[in-house]
């Protein structure tokens, strides 16, 4: 049984740094690295990856990115990688990692697949028990029949990552488990922890939720971030001991900064209610938290309490829900507010005149004070951006908004530029329905193979 490991987060979503894995395992004497992909846009997105081709669905960037990590791999046997990297297909994720192991010689790995979070096609026998699945944010219930589901997914917790890493996985490859969970399991894997002992499994739930967004806890976003080299940020590592204590640290050569502020305000992002951090494996009070300085770059976080894990898991459902398009240009010169205004309203007035109203329509000028409520420049603005968005049930309604810019361009007033990138595309909207299903309705499932067995149904 370990006495203290480390775990490295570097990566917080899909898009993040490509070269920040391989850093953090060259630099970081790591026993785990942790890579957490998915939001639920993500999601949404790669449901219709998938939808497109049966053998996609996953976070391609991890393909990626394994490869970078081959000789960390080869030269540190201690070294493991769990990872939410499976998105909508963890299978087919790991038969693509496979392949790419198996040509670099590394075909006795063993890798584990999480699966069971899509739950999209569970939603009748979920109704038919007694679940509504209402809406966190309205209350309504779901009525399948009326909403384009595209996914659905239970944030799965840690305990199928324990039961792979036990059976003897190297990598682990998961759809939908809470961001926390990466650490968790680990954590669980390696000190053996009962699964009621609380306020162990909330320490390893806040460590996994200091480091689960990367760079926000070592600078990035940071209130005095000009202080920062952060053109070479490193990214977090979270030093756990077997009594629940834990501190974040980085690699010494990597820019950017640990400090009792920057942890401080990665603990405040997205947990609601601080007394109830509510995750598949645990409930969290944040509020006892102790949180110091203990060194250059070395911040100690104690005193972690939990409470038994919530009953339910949450779900992340999305439904089509029309078409959207966005176009924009540039407007120079005097007035260039109220010409940008006018342009707006131009665009409008014309697709009116060819028939057309939209169920949801944005204008924005940027640089004149939208993205920050309350502010307004000062002085006569010679450049703006305007934006202009539109959402509507029907395709042909967007696909004719997309055609109404390029023609400001001769008809508009003067100053306008930035049109010769072409129409912009039409795009699916997604909407969001979160809810919750009890645990005992969802059945998470680990497989485990060798590499030579997973490339064999590549």
């Amino acid at each position: 049984m370990s006495v203290a490991i480390r775990i490295g987060n570097a990566a917080g979503f899909l898009g993040d740094n490509l070269d920040a894995p391989r850093l953090l395992a060259e630099q970081g004497n790591l026993d785990y690295l942790t890579l957490e992909y998915l939001a639920e846009l993500t999601l949404s997105i790669l449901a219709r990856v998938r939808e497109k081709n049966p053998a996609a669905g996953y976070a391609g960037d991890f393909l990626e990115v394994l490869k970078s990590l081959l000789p960390a791999l080869e030269k540190q046997p201690q070294l493991k990688i769990v990872t939410n990297a499976g998105g909508m297909n963890p299978a087919a994720c790991a038969r693509a990692a496979s392949a790419i192991l198996a040509k670099a010689g590394l075909g006795d790995m063993a890798i584990g697949v999480v699966s069971g979070d899509d739950v999209l096609g569970e939603f009748p026998k979920f109704q038919a028990a007694g679940c509504k699945l209402e809406n966190f944010d309205t209350g309504e219930p779901l009525d399948a029949a009326k909403l384009s589901l595209v996914s659905a997914n239970a944030y799965l917790g840690a305990k199928p990552i324990v039961d792979a890493l036990a059976a003897g996985a190297r990598i682990v490859i998961t759809g939908r488990v809470a961001d926390a969970s990466l650490t968790v399991g680990p954590a669980v894997h390696e000190f053996g922890w009962d699964w009621q002992d609380w306020n162990r499994l909330a320490a390893a739930s806040v460590a996994g939720h200091v480091i689960e967004c990367g760079a926000q806890a070592t600078g990035g976003l940071y209130r005095h971030w000009e202080d920062l080299d952060l053109g070479h940020v490193g990214y977090p590592i979270a030093e756990l001991e077997a009594d629940g204590k834990f501190a974040i640290t980085k690699t010494a050569s990597s820019g950017g900064r640990v400090n009792r502020a920057t942890v401080t305000e990665q603990l405040l992002y997205e947990i609601g209610d601080p007394q109830h951090y509510l995750t598949p494996d645990v409930d969290v009070d944040f509020t006892t938290l102790e949180v110091r300085d203990a060194g250059e770059n070395l911040v100690q976080v104690e005193n972690a309490t939990g409470r038994e894990a919530p009953a339910s898991y949450k779900v992340s459902a999305a439904y089509r829900n029309g078409f959207t398009a966005s176009g924009q240009l540039l407007v120079c010169g005097r007035d260039a507010v109220s010409k940008a205004e006018a342009c707006g309203q131009m665009i409008f007035e014309r697709l009116a005149t060819a028939g057309y109203e939209y169920d949801d329509k944005l204008v924005e000028y940027l640089g004149a004070g939208v993205s920050a409520p309350g502010f307004k420049p000062s002085g006569d603005l010679r450049e703006v951006m305007l934006r202009v968005s539109v959402r509507d049930a029907r395709r042909e309604a967007v696909e004719r908004f997309t055609k109404e810019l390029a023609p400001l361009i001769t008809s508009g007033p003067p100053g306008l530029a930035g049109y010769a990138s072409g129409r912009s595309s039409v795009r699916p909207v997604f909407a969001y329905w979160p809810t919750l299903v009890p645990k005992e309705l969802v059945t998470a499932s680990v497989e485990v193979k060798k590499v030579e067995e997973w490339n064999t149904q590549a």
